[in-house]
Protein backbone atom coordinates (compact mmCIF):
# COMPACT_ATOMS: atom_id res chain seq x y z
CA UNK A 1 0.00 0.00 0.00
CA UNK A 2 2.77 2.42 -0.93
CA UNK A 3 2.19 5.23 -3.46
CA UNK A 4 3.77 3.21 -6.26
CA UNK A 5 4.55 0.61 -7.39
CA UNK A 6 1.03 -0.43 -6.46
CA UNK A 7 -0.69 -3.80 -6.52
CA UNK A 8 -1.43 -4.93 -10.08
CA UNK A 9 -4.34 -6.86 -11.54
CA UNK A 10 -3.41 -10.51 -12.23
CA UNK A 11 -4.33 -10.13 -15.92
CA UNK A 12 -1.80 -7.30 -16.21
CA UNK A 13 0.92 -9.37 -14.56
CA UNK A 14 0.09 -12.28 -16.85
CA UNK A 15 1.03 -10.13 -19.84
CA UNK A 16 4.37 -9.39 -18.20
CA UNK A 17 5.12 -13.11 -18.04
CA UNK A 18 4.32 -13.99 -21.63
CA UNK A 19 7.05 -14.73 -24.18
CA UNK A 20 8.37 -11.44 -25.55
CA UNK A 21 7.30 -10.73 -29.11
CA UNK A 22 9.20 -8.86 -31.79
CA UNK A 23 8.41 -5.17 -31.97
CA UNK A 24 7.24 -5.78 -35.55
CA UNK A 25 5.00 -8.76 -34.67
CA UNK A 26 1.39 -8.17 -35.76
CA UNK A 27 0.05 -8.91 -32.27
CA UNK A 28 2.36 -6.33 -30.70
CA UNK A 29 1.60 -3.72 -33.34
CA UNK A 30 -2.08 -4.13 -32.49
CA UNK A 31 -1.40 -3.85 -28.74
CA UNK A 32 0.68 -0.70 -29.15
CA UNK A 33 -1.92 0.91 -31.40
CA UNK A 34 -4.81 0.10 -29.07
CA UNK A 35 -2.90 1.38 -26.03
CA UNK A 36 -2.30 4.72 -27.73
CA UNK A 37 -5.97 5.02 -28.66
CA UNK A 38 -7.18 4.09 -25.17
CA UNK A 39 -4.90 6.66 -23.53
CA UNK A 40 -7.07 9.38 -25.08
CA UNK A 41 -10.10 7.85 -23.36
CA UNK A 42 -8.39 7.66 -19.97
CA UNK A 43 -6.88 11.16 -20.19
CA UNK A 44 -10.21 12.42 -21.59
CA UNK A 45 -8.31 14.10 -24.40
CA UNK A 46 -9.95 12.91 -27.64
CA UNK A 47 -7.75 15.11 -29.84
CA UNK A 48 -4.53 14.75 -27.86
CA UNK A 49 -1.31 13.15 -29.00
CA UNK A 50 -0.30 10.24 -26.75
CA UNK A 51 3.28 9.11 -26.21
CA UNK A 52 4.39 5.78 -24.72
CA UNK A 53 8.13 5.61 -24.04
CA UNK A 54 10.33 3.30 -21.99
CA UNK A 55 11.19 5.20 -18.83
CA UNK A 56 9.84 6.65 -15.59
CA UNK A 57 7.51 9.47 -14.69
CA UNK A 58 10.57 11.69 -14.46
CA UNK A 59 11.29 10.94 -18.11
CA UNK A 60 7.74 11.98 -19.03
CA UNK A 61 8.33 15.26 -17.18
CA UNK A 62 11.67 15.62 -18.96
CA UNK A 63 10.11 14.97 -22.36
CA UNK A 64 7.51 17.70 -21.86
CA UNK A 65 10.12 20.18 -20.71
CA UNK A 66 12.69 19.35 -23.38
CA UNK A 67 10.25 19.78 -26.25
CA UNK A 68 8.43 22.89 -25.06
CA UNK A 69 11.24 24.95 -23.50
CA UNK A 70 13.84 27.00 -25.32
CA UNK A 71 16.64 29.00 -23.72
CA UNK A 72 15.30 32.13 -22.09
CA UNK A 73 11.65 31.05 -21.89
CA UNK A 74 9.87 32.28 -18.78
CA UNK A 75 8.24 29.49 -16.81
CA UNK A 76 6.06 29.55 -13.71
CA UNK A 77 6.39 26.48 -11.45
CA UNK A 78 3.64 26.11 -8.85
CA UNK A 79 4.87 23.70 -6.19
CA UNK A 80 3.22 21.75 -3.38
CA UNK A 81 6.21 19.63 -2.39
CA UNK A 82 9.30 17.73 -3.46
CA UNK A 83 8.26 17.09 -7.04
CA UNK A 84 7.48 20.71 -7.82
CA UNK A 85 10.99 21.56 -6.71
CA UNK A 86 12.32 18.83 -8.96
CA UNK A 87 10.44 20.18 -11.98
CA UNK A 88 11.91 23.63 -11.46
CA UNK A 89 15.43 22.18 -11.52
CA UNK A 90 14.63 20.09 -14.60
CA UNK A 91 13.38 23.08 -16.59
CA UNK A 92 16.42 25.15 -15.69
CA UNK A 93 18.57 22.53 -17.45
CA UNK A 94 16.93 23.56 -20.73
CA UNK A 95 17.61 27.23 -20.14
CA UNK A 96 14.25 28.28 -18.71
CA UNK A 97 13.99 31.35 -16.51
CA UNK A 98 11.96 29.90 -13.66
CA UNK A 99 9.72 31.73 -11.22
CA UNK A 100 8.95 29.42 -8.32
CA UNK A 101 5.80 29.64 -6.21
CA UNK A 102 6.07 27.36 -3.18
CA UNK A 103 3.03 26.47 -1.09
CA UNK A 104 3.21 26.20 2.66
CA UNK A 105 3.67 22.58 3.69
CA UNK A 106 0.31 20.84 3.42
CA UNK A 107 -1.39 23.60 1.48
CA UNK A 108 -1.68 24.87 -2.10
CA UNK A 109 -0.54 28.15 -3.60
CA UNK A 110 -3.68 30.36 -3.60
CA UNK A 111 -5.20 30.75 -7.06
CA UNK A 112 -5.11 34.52 -6.56
CA UNK A 113 -1.34 34.36 -6.14
CA UNK A 114 -0.96 32.27 -9.30
CA UNK A 115 -3.18 34.64 -11.26
CA UNK A 116 -1.30 37.71 -10.05
CA UNK A 117 1.91 36.18 -11.38
CA UNK A 118 0.40 35.08 -14.69
CA UNK A 119 -1.11 38.54 -15.19
CA UNK A 120 2.39 39.95 -15.58
CA UNK A 121 2.15 38.55 -19.09
CA UNK A 122 5.67 37.25 -19.41
CA UNK A 123 5.18 33.49 -19.14
CA UNK A 124 5.27 30.89 -21.89
CA UNK A 125 4.48 27.91 -19.68
CA UNK A 126 3.20 26.94 -16.23
CA UNK A 127 3.70 23.62 -14.45
CA UNK A 128 1.94 22.24 -11.41
CA UNK A 129 1.82 18.93 -9.59
CA UNK A 130 -1.71 17.57 -9.41
CA UNK A 131 -0.92 15.32 -6.43
CA UNK A 132 2.51 15.66 -4.92
CA UNK A 133 3.58 12.21 -3.76
CA UNK A 134 5.61 13.76 -0.94
CA UNK A 135 2.68 15.57 0.70
CA UNK A 136 -0.56 14.05 -0.69
CA UNK A 137 -1.74 17.58 -1.45
CA UNK A 138 -4.28 17.86 -4.29
CA UNK A 139 -4.27 20.92 -6.55
CA UNK A 140 -7.42 22.15 -8.33
CA UNK A 141 -6.39 21.15 -11.85
CA UNK A 142 -9.55 22.52 -13.47
CA UNK A 143 -8.97 25.98 -12.01
CA UNK A 144 -5.28 25.92 -12.94
CA UNK A 145 -6.15 24.96 -16.51
CA UNK A 146 -8.62 27.84 -16.69
CA UNK A 147 -5.95 30.30 -15.54
CA UNK A 148 -3.50 28.99 -18.13
CA UNK A 149 -6.09 29.50 -20.86
CA UNK A 150 -7.04 32.97 -19.60
CA UNK A 151 -3.42 34.15 -19.83
CA UNK A 152 -2.54 32.07 -22.91
CA UNK A 153 0.29 30.08 -21.34
CA UNK A 154 1.03 26.41 -21.92
CA UNK A 155 0.20 24.18 -18.97
CA UNK A 156 1.93 20.99 -17.87
CA UNK A 157 0.19 18.85 -15.27
CA UNK A 158 2.45 16.44 -13.41
CA UNK A 159 -0.06 13.63 -13.01
CA UNK A 160 2.36 10.92 -11.92
CA UNK A 161 0.32 10.29 -8.78
CA UNK A 162 -3.08 11.22 -10.18
CA UNK A 163 -3.81 10.03 -13.73
CA UNK A 164 -6.49 7.29 -13.68
CA UNK A 165 -7.19 7.98 -9.99
CA UNK A 166 -8.05 11.65 -9.66
CA UNK A 167 -10.49 13.41 -11.95
CA UNK A 168 -8.67 14.87 -14.96
CA UNK A 169 -10.53 16.07 -18.04
CA UNK A 170 -7.53 17.22 -20.02
CA UNK A 171 -9.22 18.59 -23.11
CA UNK A 172 -12.27 20.08 -21.38
CA UNK A 173 -10.07 21.79 -18.79
CA UNK A 174 -7.62 23.08 -21.41
CA UNK A 175 -4.50 21.44 -19.99
CA UNK A 176 -1.79 21.13 -22.62
CA UNK A 177 0.34 18.23 -21.36
CA UNK A 178 -0.53 15.60 -18.76
CA UNK A 179 2.34 13.30 -17.78
CA UNK A 180 2.38 10.17 -15.68
CA UNK A 181 4.15 6.86 -15.02
CA UNK A 182 2.85 3.34 -15.39
CA UNK A 183 3.33 2.08 -11.83
CA UNK A 184 0.76 4.20 -10.05
CA UNK A 185 -2.99 4.49 -10.76
CA UNK A 186 -2.52 3.41 -14.39
CA UNK A 187 -1.77 0.00 -12.90
CA UNK A 188 1.26 -1.36 -14.79
CA UNK A 189 4.68 -2.34 -13.39
CA UNK A 190 7.36 0.38 -13.51
CA UNK A 191 9.00 1.22 -16.81
CA UNK A 192 6.68 3.38 -18.92
CA UNK A 193 6.71 7.16 -19.29
CA UNK A 194 3.27 8.24 -20.49
CA UNK A 195 1.96 11.60 -21.64
CA UNK A 196 -0.71 13.19 -23.79
CA UNK A 197 -0.04 16.55 -25.47
CA UNK A 198 -2.67 18.96 -26.79
CA UNK A 199 -2.79 20.30 -30.33
CA UNK A 200 -1.62 23.66 -28.96
CA UNK A 201 1.42 22.07 -27.31
CA UNK A 202 2.31 20.18 -30.46
CA UNK A 203 2.05 23.40 -32.50
CA UNK A 204 4.37 25.21 -30.09
CA UNK A 205 6.85 22.37 -30.46
CA UNK A 206 6.60 22.39 -34.27
CA UNK A 207 7.34 26.12 -34.32
CA UNK A 208 10.29 26.14 -31.94
CA UNK A 209 13.33 27.97 -33.26
CA UNK A 210 16.07 25.72 -31.86
CA UNK A 211 16.66 21.95 -31.81
CA UNK A 212 15.36 19.99 -28.82
CA UNK A 213 18.21 19.76 -26.34
CA UNK A 214 17.67 16.10 -25.44
CA UNK A 215 18.11 13.48 -28.14
CA UNK A 216 16.13 10.67 -26.51
CA UNK A 217 13.22 12.96 -25.59
CA UNK A 218 12.87 14.67 -28.96
CA UNK A 219 9.30 14.41 -30.26
CA UNK A 220 10.56 14.58 -33.83
CA UNK A 221 12.01 11.11 -33.24
CA UNK A 222 9.07 9.72 -31.26
CA UNK A 223 6.05 11.18 -33.03
CA UNK A 224 6.57 9.10 -36.20
CA UNK A 225 6.72 5.98 -34.03
CA UNK A 226 3.43 6.81 -32.30
CA UNK A 227 1.75 7.67 -35.61
CA UNK A 228 2.98 4.46 -37.23
CA UNK A 229 1.81 2.10 -34.51
CA UNK A 230 -1.54 3.80 -34.21
CA UNK A 231 -1.94 3.27 -37.97
CA UNK A 232 -1.00 -0.39 -37.29
CA UNK A 233 2.39 -0.17 -38.95
CA UNK A 234 5.72 -1.12 -37.34
CA UNK A 235 8.41 1.50 -36.85
CA UNK A 236 11.65 1.90 -34.95
CA UNK A 237 13.61 4.50 -33.05
CA UNK A 238 14.44 2.61 -29.85
CA UNK A 239 13.29 -0.88 -28.93
CA UNK A 240 9.95 -0.59 -27.13
CA UNK A 241 9.29 -2.47 -23.86
CA UNK A 242 7.10 -5.13 -25.45
CA UNK A 243 5.63 -6.79 -22.39
CA UNK A 244 5.03 -3.52 -20.57
CA UNK A 245 3.08 -2.10 -23.49
CA UNK A 246 0.98 -5.25 -23.74
CA UNK A 247 0.35 -4.99 -19.99
CA UNK A 248 -0.61 -1.34 -20.50
CA UNK A 249 -3.15 -2.35 -23.12
CA UNK A 250 -4.74 -4.75 -20.64
CA UNK A 251 -4.78 -2.23 -17.79
CA UNK A 252 -6.28 0.51 -19.94
CA UNK A 253 -8.99 -1.93 -21.00
CA UNK A 254 -9.83 -2.54 -17.34
CA UNK A 255 -9.87 1.19 -16.58
CA UNK A 256 -12.18 1.98 -19.49
CA UNK A 257 -14.42 -0.96 -18.62
CA UNK A 258 -14.87 0.45 -15.12
CA UNK A 259 -15.61 3.91 -16.55
CA UNK A 260 -13.75 7.09 -15.69
CA UNK A 261 -16.49 8.65 -13.57
CA UNK A 262 -16.95 5.42 -11.61
CA UNK A 263 -13.20 5.13 -11.15
CA UNK A 264 -12.86 8.68 -9.86
CA UNK A 265 -15.75 8.09 -7.45
CA UNK A 266 -14.26 4.82 -6.15
CA UNK A 267 -10.92 6.44 -5.39
CA UNK A 268 -12.64 9.30 -3.58
CA UNK A 269 -14.84 6.99 -1.50
CA UNK A 270 -11.98 4.73 -0.42
CA UNK A 271 -9.70 7.66 0.39
CA UNK A 272 -12.34 9.20 2.64
CA UNK A 273 -12.95 5.85 4.31
CA UNK A 274 -9.26 5.44 5.08
CA UNK A 275 -8.90 8.97 6.46
CA UNK A 276 -11.94 8.51 8.68
CA UNK A 277 -10.30 5.42 10.16
CA UNK A 278 -7.06 7.34 10.75
CA UNK A 279 -8.92 10.22 12.41
CA UNK A 280 -10.60 7.70 14.69
CA UNK A 281 -7.10 6.70 15.80
CA UNK A 282 -6.34 10.34 16.61
CA UNK A 283 -4.18 11.12 13.58
CA UNK A 284 -3.83 14.37 11.70
CA UNK A 285 -2.54 14.77 8.13
CA UNK A 286 0.02 16.74 6.15
CA UNK A 287 -2.73 18.40 4.01
CA UNK A 288 -4.22 21.26 6.00
CA UNK A 289 -7.83 20.68 4.96
CA UNK A 290 -10.07 18.08 3.38
CA UNK A 291 -10.33 20.32 0.30
CA UNK A 292 -6.67 19.67 -0.58
CA UNK A 293 -6.56 15.95 0.33
CA UNK A 294 -5.66 13.63 -2.52
CA UNK A 295 -7.70 10.54 -3.30
CA UNK A 296 -4.72 8.46 -4.42
CA UNK A 297 -2.69 8.57 -1.23
CA UNK A 298 -2.83 9.79 2.37
CA UNK A 299 -0.04 11.29 4.49
CA UNK A 300 -0.85 11.00 8.21
CA UNK A 301 1.40 12.34 10.96
CA UNK A 302 2.65 9.78 13.45
CA UNK A 303 0.90 10.04 16.79
CA UNK A 304 3.01 11.62 19.50
CA UNK A 305 5.60 9.27 20.93
CA UNK A 306 5.52 6.80 18.02
CA UNK A 307 8.87 5.76 16.53
CA UNK A 308 8.34 5.84 12.77
CA UNK A 309 10.82 3.12 11.87
CA UNK A 310 9.46 0.70 14.43
CA UNK A 311 5.89 1.49 13.43
CA UNK A 312 6.50 0.82 9.72
CA UNK A 313 8.20 -2.45 10.61
CA UNK A 314 5.28 -3.60 12.75
CA UNK A 315 2.79 -2.77 10.01
CA UNK A 316 4.93 -4.82 7.64
CA UNK A 317 4.89 -7.75 10.04
CA UNK A 318 1.12 -7.67 9.75
CA UNK A 319 1.29 -8.18 5.99
CA UNK A 320 0.94 -4.61 4.73
CA UNK A 321 3.72 -2.42 3.31
CA UNK A 322 3.37 1.34 3.70
CA UNK A 323 5.85 4.15 3.05
CA UNK A 324 7.70 6.57 5.28
CA UNK A 325 7.85 10.31 4.79
CA UNK A 326 9.53 11.85 1.74
CA UNK A 327 9.43 15.61 2.25
CA UNK A 328 12.90 16.41 3.70
CA UNK A 329 11.65 18.94 6.26
CA UNK A 330 9.10 16.51 7.71
CA UNK A 331 10.56 13.14 6.75
CA UNK A 332 10.48 11.57 10.23
CA UNK A 333 7.11 13.05 11.23
CA UNK A 334 4.70 11.22 8.93
CA UNK A 335 4.05 8.18 6.78
CA UNK A 336 2.29 7.62 3.45
CA UNK A 337 -0.32 5.12 2.35
CA UNK A 338 -1.15 4.70 -1.33
CA UNK A 339 -4.69 3.71 -2.29
CA UNK A 340 -5.00 3.74 -6.05
CA UNK A 341 -5.45 1.48 -9.03
CA UNK A 342 -7.24 -1.76 -8.19
CA UNK A 343 -7.58 -0.76 -4.52
CA UNK A 344 -10.73 -2.07 -2.84
CA UNK A 345 -12.51 -2.00 0.50
CA UNK A 346 -10.60 -5.16 1.40
CA UNK A 347 -7.27 -3.39 0.85
CA UNK A 348 -8.37 -0.50 3.06
CA UNK A 349 -9.69 -2.80 5.79
CA UNK A 350 -6.50 -4.88 5.87
CA UNK A 351 -4.36 -1.75 6.00
CA UNK A 352 -6.36 -0.23 8.83
CA UNK A 353 -6.17 -3.51 10.76
CA UNK A 354 -2.38 -3.68 10.29
CA UNK A 355 -1.95 -0.07 11.48
CA UNK A 356 -4.12 -0.69 14.54
CA UNK A 357 -2.17 -3.83 15.39
CA UNK A 358 1.12 -1.90 15.11
CA UNK A 359 0.01 0.39 17.94
CA UNK A 360 -0.59 -2.54 20.30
Amino acid sequence: MIPGPIEFDPSVLEKMGQPTLSHVAPAFIESFGRALEMMRNVWLAPNGQPFIVAGSGTLAMDMAGANLIEVGDNVLVVSTGYFGERYAELLKRYGASVTFLQAEVGDVVPLETVETELAKGKYKLMTFTHVDTSTSVLVDAKAMGALAQKYNVLSILDGVCSVAGEEIRQEEWGIDVVVTASQKAVGVPPGLALLVASEKAMNVWVNRKTPVGNYFCDWSLWLPIMKAYEARNPSYFATPPINLIQALETSLELIIEEGMDARFARHERLAKKFREEMRALGMDFIPTSEAVQANTLTAPYYPEGVNGGEFLGKVGQNGVVIAGGLLPSHKTQYFRVGHMGIVSDEHIDRTVAAIKAAFN
